[in-house]
């Protein structure tokens, strides 16, 4: 906690709307009291595969400190979008996840590690008996890429104590120690699992050739996932015709997505901006970055804006494979002090499908549909949309690029 935060407490000396450490504080007390023991029984709705130390790794079973019903509601980023689950509602629900961990390498296997995959090749949350070593203490973990969780405490003992439900296409491509492991998300997907339970039997070692597969950290999961399904779709998306100028905009939880299509071949460039304060930028400054590809896609990692780069990607690519179509997409993402705390990759994602799912403005040409985007990114963040703008890559390619009718 800054000096600020001690002379704030809750006032909104930092000009956000919404202040992440009073959330803390009553997802605390909400929960404080289920804390006090070291044994638990719920269900557990996923793993979770931590990344320091590689190739000597966490890895923990994600479950609520009580039964309930409604396991499944704390690890479904599609179904808190679909239903406009905000900031608090989230953190009260991922902060009763205890993460009961254990240490293991990469390549290796164990009974815990078995447990772990059951549960994440699993359709439904699969009911688990649960030792720690001692009791959990309140400690709500937040990284960029993930969705919070509670606190972590080292696993004692753990037993599953029903048969898990998993699918047969699951088992299928499992069993299947030939299958490489995109393919293998690449026929999961198509059969209707989303890239959430995608990433995670992913991560837990469950997919690709015998002697290939181990352990991959959840962060690296999830955009490996997000990049592979984006890859299968755009093969098909570079044979489409083009599409006409057009624009769709909207968001979720502080983050919105101007999103503007130009007729021509793939090509794709995401632009990250900080409009104002928030848990990111202690500004009232703008700030962005910037990633792209061209027609043949990327060869190194998105540095700049990351596994956010590929989360919006993949929606955009799903939006073009539902319309038939190819183009020249701009994504502007505004982050604005609405989304005070960092709640993962996913929100990304699903910022970007709220958007694509709003009723689109088409456009006679490319003038009047960035006359309409500075317009509009100036009436809803006080953004000089030009300063963008200038710096974008695939606009000067554009009007450097010479046509065929040109010659």
């Amino acid at each position: 906690m800054n000096i600020q935060c001690l002379k704030c407490k809750g006032r909104g000396y930092c000009g956000r709307d919404f202040c992440p450490i009073f959330t803390k504080a009553r997802s605390m007390f909400k929960v404080k009291e289920t804390l006090n023991k070291e044994e638990f029984f719920g269900s557990s709705p996923a793993p979770f595969v931590g990344r320091y130390g590689y190739p000597n790794i966490n890895v923990g079973i994600l479950s609520p400190t009580e039964q309930t019903e409604d396991a499944w509601e704390y690890d479904a980023p599609q179904f808190w979008s679909e239903h406009n689950y905000q900031i608090p509602e989230l953190v009260d629900l991922r902060s009763a996840l205890i993460n009961s961990r254990f240490k293991i390498n990469i390549k290796n296997r164990s009974k815990f590690l078995e447990i772990s995959q059951e549960v994440g090749m699993a359709s439904k949350p699969v009911d688990i008996e649960i030792k720690l070593k001692k009791k959990p203490s309140f400690r709500m973990n937040f990284e960029a890429h993930v969705a919070p969780m509670g606190p972590n405490a080292t696993l004692e003992k753990a037993e599953i104590t029903e048969n898990p439900k998993i699918s047969q296409k699951v088992n299928k491509v499992v069993a299947d120690t030939d299958l490489k492991a995109n393919p293998a998300i690449i026929y999961l997907y198509k059969s209707g699992f989303d890239e959430n339970f995608l990433s995670e039997i992913l991560s837990i070692g469950t997919l690709g050739v015998k002697t290939d597969r181990k352990l991959v950290p959840t962060r690296w999961s999830i955009t490996a996932t997000d990049d592979a399904i984006a890859k299968h779709l755009l093969a098909r998306i570079r044979q489409y015709n083009q599409i006409d100028y057009t624009s769709y905009f909207g968001g979720y939880l502080g983050n919105y997505y101007l999103i503007l299509f130009f007729p021509g071949a793939w090509s794709y460039e995401l632009f990250e901006t900080y409009a104002g304060k928030s848990v990111w930028h202690n500004s009232n400054n703008i700030d962005f970055m910037r990633d792209y590809e061209f027609y043949k896609g990327r060869k190194e990692y998105a540095e700049n804006c990351g596994g956010g780069y590929y989360a919006a990607r993949l929606p955009v690519c799903e939006k073009l494979e539902k319309l038939k179509k190819q183009g020249i997409v701009l994504c502007l993402r505004f982050i604005t002090g609405e989304y005070s705390v960092p709640l993962g990759v996913w929100v990304v994602r699903e910022a970007t499908r709220k958007a694509l799912k709003n009723k689109p403005i088409h456009f006679a040409d490319k003038d009047l549909m960035l006359n309409y985007a500075r317009l509009l990114i100036k009436k809803k963040f006080g953004v000089n949309l030009d300063i963008i703008l200038k710096q974008s890559i695939i606009l000067k390619e554009m009007k450097e690029q010479r046509k065929l009718n040109e010659f």
